[in-house]
């Protein structure tokens, strides 16, 4: 019997596109889905003369499986990667390996990777970046778990995974649930980099007046400089893109409202359990809370006055202004979300490589930029930078753009357009280089009500007074 040396659970777009990529790469791959339809339109449509064994049954896929047994789930998070799970672990030896290539919450990985030591099943969490296209031409590929499991399925990962200017994006980041941890991150930095440019977008579509054409030029402009990178060459794209009902740019017949899958507000509520301030990340997440708010919004509308829309700037000056505003939010964004990596690996034991993320981050993924080959320079040269923007060429960046953002905030303020992750990212900064902040009167207050004590400025320990005897 022809048995396969790597086999894919799941065969949503994603899962067949990773199949087709392993079978690519000269492997031979068994697939299995839990509705059989899915699987013969899979084969009578993509297999043609490729090297793919479908399967029925979760016992006919394993033993299908030279050993020991490479699985990759490409499954729904949650319940459902749990219930194929159980099903599969019984099937499996000591020493097969099992991937799971979804969005898993970390805790959950924990879990699942304590369940298959029991068993003395290798098990891996791997962030896979790079949607339906990177499945199939070269994803960014995040792996965590047990390093002997890595090692054995590292070959067939490197090979399939993008190739960026620093070799293939693909990499081992620590034991449990690192990889799971580190692409939870990638997508808290893709929505506040996502945000970012819809501000823009609004910014220049309200305040400025301009056509989707006209913003299509200023994307792309970007888009050749520093900026560059995938989220901003779809947006010239997208811009450009006609409704070919109305012959109008389609992004306007579009719905207002953002959906999001939950690695967003994982990433927040992991920085609040941590205490790193990733303020920019977890405004993006409100924002698309908010975006949902339709008919709410359709209402308010009608009731609460605000200022004139339309800027009196020079539009020149604005762009310019704004290109600067941008740079600034988008780095700070990168600089949040790899502080949480920092502080996440002290926490968790990670032992994570901040300079391999920024390299594994060069392509395959959404948040592939030019920005990344800097980034990933600067994490090499000082491991422990505690903050992206302390380091050059970044330091320069902020003195150089600063004013812009300033002034691009209070042009939007003034006239009433919500900036909330700009608004945000200078206010982080602003903080992050103040010496002394206001948090001496908090505590103050939280020892007047709550007897909670305070430290002091001149001396050592703590404090308490009674401070309505005063």
């Amino acid at each position: 019997m022809n048995r396969a040396d790597f086999g894919v659970i799941g065969l949503a777009v994603m899962g067949q596109n990773l199949a087709l990529n392993v079978e690519g790469k000269a492997h031979t791959v068994a697939v299995y889905n839990r509705t059989a339809q899915r699987t013969r339109e899979f084969i009578a449509q993509k297999a043609g003369d490729k090297s793919l064994i479908p399967t029925y049954s979760l016992g006919d896929f394993v033993n299908r499986l030279a050993r020991p047994r490479k699985i990759l789930l490409m499954v729904k998070a949650g319940a459902p990667t749990d219930a194929v799970l159980d099903q599969l672990f019984p099937l499996l030896n000591k020493g097969d390996i099992v991937m799971d290539g979804g969005n898993s919450h970390f805790n959950n990985t924990e879990r699942r990777i304590s369940e298959a030591e029991k068993q003395g099943i290798l098990y891996l969490g791997v962030g896979i970046s790079g949607g339906e296209s990177g499945a199939l031409h070269g994803p960014s590929i995040m792996a965590g778990g047990h390093k002997e499991a890595f090692e054995q399925v590292k070959g067939i990962l490197t090979k399939i995974a993008a190739q960026g200017p620093e070799g293939p994006c693909c990499a081992y980041f620590g034991p449990g649930s690192a990889g799971h941890y580190v692409k939870m991150i990638h997508n808290g930095i893709e929505y506040a980099i996502m945000e970012t440019i819809a501000e823009a977008y609004d910014l220049m579509k309200r305040g400025l007046g301009m056509t989707p054409g006209q913003m299509a030029d200023i994307s792309g402009a970007w888009n050749a400089r520093e900026l560059g990178g995938y989220l901003f060459e779809i947006t010239e794209q997208i811009l450009r893109h006609p409704d070919s009902e109305t012959g109008e740019a389609l992004v306007e017949s579009i719905l207002d409202t953002a959906k999001q899958k939950g690695t967003g507000k994982w990433s927040t509520q992991s920085a609040l359990d941590l205490g790193t301030p990733s303020p920019t990340i977890a405004t993006a997440v409100f924002a698309r809370a908010l975006s949902g708010l339709k008919t709410e919004r359709v209402a308010a509308e009608k009731v609460l006055p605000g200022p004139a829309l339309q800027f009196d700037a020079s539009r020149e000056a604005f762009v310019q202004d704004l290109h600067g505003a941008v740079t600034l939010t988008v780095l700070t964004a990168y600089a949040q979300g790899l502080r949480q990596l920092r502080d996440a690996s002290v926490e968790r034991g990670y032992n994570l490589d901040l300079a391999e993320a920024a390299r594994v981050w060069m392509a395959g993924c959404i948040i592939r930029a030019k920005l990344l080959v800097p980034i990933e320079k600067a994490f090499q040269e000082q491991p422990d930078l505690p903050l992206l923007l302390l380091a050059e060429p970044f330091l320069s960046l902020w003195k150089e753009h600063h004013p812009a953002l300033r002034k691009v905030l209070i042009q939007a303020h003034e006239h009433g357009i919500p900036v909330p992750v700009m608004s945000s990212a200078l206010d982080f900064v602003d903080g992050y280089r103040t010496g002394r902040l206001p948090a001496n009167l908090l505590q103050a207050q939280r020892d007047f009500f709550g007897a909670h004590t305070y430290e002091r400025i001149d001396r050592e320990g703590t404090f308490h007074t009674e401070w309505e005897e005063a």
